[in-house]
């Protein structure tokens, strides 16, 4: 867990991508947000929610997920890079990057990270250079959408 940890922290500074809509916040920023990556732009409608998905030029795939409403309430990524979390995850990266801390201070080993704080849930796997993660607001998640789709 620590080598994943360590990883992932030496990629957040030094392979940055660029803005991303951030969790919790509104969705009007997707357009500029593919524009700076230099990213394609698709849109899928599902049932309670739209995906919107840039995919950059490394190949690195972004989706948020909008409700009906206009909220981010869902952010995933895959990828050999990793974007930039702060701008990902918004006003909720501080309460991630101190439950990373604390995890990294408690658990020895490689593992998924898997955390539930409050108001928010965080998992990420993978290994160096593939990496999946998600990160959703539980209570924002509108009526009937399962977590298996915000993938």
């Amino acid at each position: 867990m620590k080598a994943l940890i360590a990883s992932l922290s030496v990629f957040v500074c030094l392979f940055p991508l660029q803005a991303y809509a951030a969790l919790g916040g509104d969705a009007a920023s997707v357009a500029t947000d593919s524009a700076q990556m230099k990213a394609s732009r698709e849109v899928k409608q599902a049932a309670g929610y739209a995906v919107h998905q840039l995919t950059s030029e490394s190949g690195t795939a972004v989706r948020e997920y909008v409700s009906p409403s206009g909220n981010v309430f869902a952010v995933a990524w895959q990828g050999q890079f990793t974007p930039d979390m702060q701008q990902l995850l918004g006003s909720y990266f501080e309460q991630y990057s101190a439950a990373v801390k604390a995890n990294k201070e408690s658990h020895i080993g490689r593992r998924p990270l898997n955390l539930k704080l409050p108001g928010l849930v965080v998992q990420m796997n993978g290994y160096m250079r593939h990496y999946h993660f998600r990160a959703y607001l539980p209570q924002a998640v509108p009526a009937g959408v399962r977590q298996e789709e915000m993938q």
